[in-house]
């Protein structure tokens, strides 16, 4: 059940991957000068230089060690008021930044997640970030970031519980996330306002064809697709359902869904709100699928047992599962407006890639 929503503006938080890379940043720069900067400012990969003040701050046996208390804003994340640890050490010439998984920190046991099994669960923006911090930091110095960087989150593991890591068969604790380092607060009214304003923005100023992107990755690529102007993309997030509302109201000539594959699996299994808490990828449905595309029944009952989407998609690998996704997510989106609006679908892989579409 959700929380609800404050009364006023929401106020936007930081992510784990940005409390880890702010406290990795001071305890590097403890570990070479012996000075903590508190608080201590980073640069978020859209530009944004939050500061953090420590919480914890200590220099013992060759390495230091920072912690922050993570504020996520007005979201009803988990993790919020979590302190997240990090402890770095000089480690051996040319190994560069190495991730490790203190208290409260997951494991990677199963396939089909962005880090392989037997990692620590710290996903690659947070680790991105933290090694273009530390490469600054070095680089300073005129020595070589080869650091064992280890995150910690006391209580991690029983926090863990409340969220999907048990199932995805990441144990031990939590998952180091956030792709832009910022939380924004999970508001229906508040997100659904700001894709009505962009929709009212296009019919305003002649755009005839938007996109309604999930996410960054599909944003990027719905754009070279298509070769649409930045104007032109609504970034709709899980809300593809307050996005198609608005637009049987106020219609564009012609729309463009794209998104990575796991959300429009779910949109293509009729689900109109494709946020992780309120629904979930049927893969009965994702293998009748391949097995109409001829894979055979082996294939199609490891999918069933699937951990994750992707793992489901790189299982049907051969069978063209991007393409059936597009076309039933196509359907359901039609369904939902005029038939004078034109719609295509676009299914994006983590790289990037189109693996499926359908429609004009």
């Amino acid at each position: 059940m959700m929380e609800r929503k404050p009364d006023g503006p929401l106020r936007r938080g930081w992510t784990t991957g940005a409390c880890a890379m702010a406290a990795a940043t001071a305890a590097y720069e403890a570990l070479l000068t012996g000075a903590f900067p508190d608080p201590v400012t980073v640069r978020l990969p859209r530009g944004q230089t939050p500061s953090f003040p420590l919480a914890q701050q200590s220099v013992e046996n060759g390495s230091a060690t920072a912690g922050i208390i993570k504020d996520a804003g007005d979201d009803p994340d988990v993790t919020h008021g979590a302190l997240v640890i990090v402890t770095v050490r000089s480690d051996k010439p040319g190994g560069g930044v190495t991730f490790h998984a203190g208290e409260g920190i997951g494991t990677v046991t199963r396939p089909g997640l962005p880090i392989p099994p037997g990692e620590p669960a710290i996903n690659p923006a947070p680790r991105a970030m933290i090694c273009e911090a530390l490469g600054a930091i070095a680089a300073r110095h005129g020595i070589a970031p080869d650091v064992a960087v280890t995150i910690s989150i006391p209580g991690g593991e029983k926090i863990a519980e409340r969220t999907w890591n048990p199932r995805l068969g990441i144990i031990g604790g939590l998952s180091v996330l956030g792709t832009t380092g910022i939380v924004i607060p999970y508001s229906c009214s508040a997100w659904i306002h700001a894709i009505r304003q962009g929709i009212d923005v296009a019919r305003a100023t002649d755009i005839h064809h938007i996109a309604g992107a999930t996410g960054k990755t599909s944003e990027s690529a719905v754009r070279k697709f298509h070769d649409l102007d930045e104007d032109a993309i609504i970034d709709m997030g899980d809300f593809v359902g307050g996005m198609l509302k608005y637009l049987n109201g106020h219609p564009l000539p012609r729309l463009t869904i794209a998104g990575g594959f796991a959300k429009l699996t779910k949109l293509a299994q009729g689900r109109l709100d494709l946020h992780s808490a309120r629904s979930q990828v049927d893969f009965g449905q994702l293998a009748a699928m391949a097995s109409a595309r001829g894979a055979p029944p082996d294939v199609c009952d490891a999918m069933c047992a699937a951990n994750t989407a992707a793992h489901a998609l790189e299982l049907g690998k051969g069978f063209s599962l991007g393409e059936s996704v597009a076309a039933a997510a196509r359907d359901v989106v039609q369904a939902q407006l005029s038939a004078n609006v034109s719609v295509d679908v676009l299914v994006i892989d983590r790289q990037g890639q189109t693996i499926g579409h359908a429609g004009s």
